[in-house]
């Protein structure tokens, strides 16, 4: 099995979106995990009753989860789980196709371990996600789907982008995230208001019993983080994931001016959102956190502040994929050196 570390220059070298579409091309055909130059695949899950918890009426066999935007069309469902991942996340999906921002449009910041993202929403669309999802489903781990609109419906109309979804795809997933937060579609994090978050939990609800959480960005006061998603909890949401990506661009060097920027230097500024949210909800709802994990000491302060679930994206591009089995098991025996028989256990403990 070939070294990350030692392929990782090669794949430096390309544009960070055509080397994600070259793993995207592994991750397809997970049979290649038995061919010994495939750094990607292989034996990565840990199974452990210590990590493993039931959310959703689904088990998770260990907390830590992909975040949306890696799987965007379900094309690596079966790749990823190899990951060792405990549970996936696909999308964003629109009702309609879109190619997303002109390119370039993701740009790495290796000296800060970051990337700056401003792909728009490009997907397939809903009828071929839905199309591969029913290939697929039931899944072998917890799936959830993330929903957004299209960038050329407006405001106004946005809440029926959002239904269409629901009422096509909530049979194929094990939740739903409610995406208002990326900062690629013009308008959307308009929606993170009342009144928009009323009317459309009201219909969701109305529309499917599968959990539907809300995704919130980092990009907003405490108190004004606290008070959206405590609404969001009274109006329906089924659970809290904090955070998407920050245009707080003075957190690295060299920015460009457009996208969302992920990784380690989100790690405080997600961190800090997340347990203000924490402090008011833990205990009423779902948390996920997410936002510059990249280890499992970081992993466990999420936990302890209120976390049930984690998520990682950028973090594998730094790390290699061994880095979910590496954190899992750190993780373990962080739990066990605390005298935890369960992950569970652990959960909140900063809030108690």
């Amino acid at each position: 099995m070939i070294n990350y570390e030692n392929i990782k220059p090669w794949l430096f070298k390309l544009q960070p979106e055509s080397a994600h579409h070259l793993v995207e091309c592994i991750l397809r055909a997970p049979n290649l995990c038995q061919i010994p130059f495939n750094p990607f695949l292989g034996s990565h899950f840990i199974s452990d009753p210590l990590l493993t918890q039931e959310i959703f009426g689904r088990t998770f066999l260990n907390p830590v989860g992909l975040g949306a935007g890696f799987d965007k069309n379900a094309t690596m469902i079966r790749g990823i789980q190899t990951l060792g991942f405990g549970f996936t996340e696909i999308g964003t999906v629109t009702p309609k196709p879109q190619e997303g921002n002109p390119k370039p449009r993701m740009f790495r910041h290796v000296k800060e371990r970051s990337i700056q993202n401003a792909m728009g929403f490009n997907n397939d669309g809903l009828l071929k996600v839905q199309k591969r999802l029913k290939q697929l489903y039931p899944y072998t781990t917890p799936v959830g789907i993330n929903i957004g609109k299209n960038k050329l419906t407006s405001e106004s109309e946005a809440i029926n982008d959002y239904t269409t979804l629901i009422k096509a795809l909530h049979d194929l997933g094990d939740y739903l995230v409610i995406n208002i937060s990326s900062p690629n579609t013009p308008g959307l994090r308009d929606l993170q208001n009342e009144e928009f978050i009323t009317r459309l939990f009201a219909e969701a609800k109305a529309l499917t019993k599968k959990p539907i959480l809300l995704k919130i960005a980092p990009d907003m006061s405490k108190e004004d983080a606290v008070a959206l998603t405590k609404m969001a909890v009274e109006k329906g949401a089924d659970g809290i994931i904090a955070t998407n990506t920050t245009i707080d661009y003075s957190l690295v060097e060299e920015p460009k001016d457009i996208g969302g920027l992920s990784g380690a230097v989100l790690k405080e500024k997600s961190f800090e959102i997340f347990e203000a949210i924490a402090k008011e909800l833990y205990g009423k709802t779902v948390l996920i956190s997410v936002g510059g994990i990249d280890s499992a000491e970081e992993v466990y302060r999420r936990i302890k502040a209120g976390a049930s679930l984690v998520q990682i994206y950028s973090g594998l591009v730094f790390h290699g994929p061994d880095m979910i089995m590496d954190i899992n098991k750190a993780l373990i025996e962080l739990l066990r050196a605390d005298g935890y028989t369960n992950i569970t256990q652990a959960i909140g403990i900063d809030r108690k």
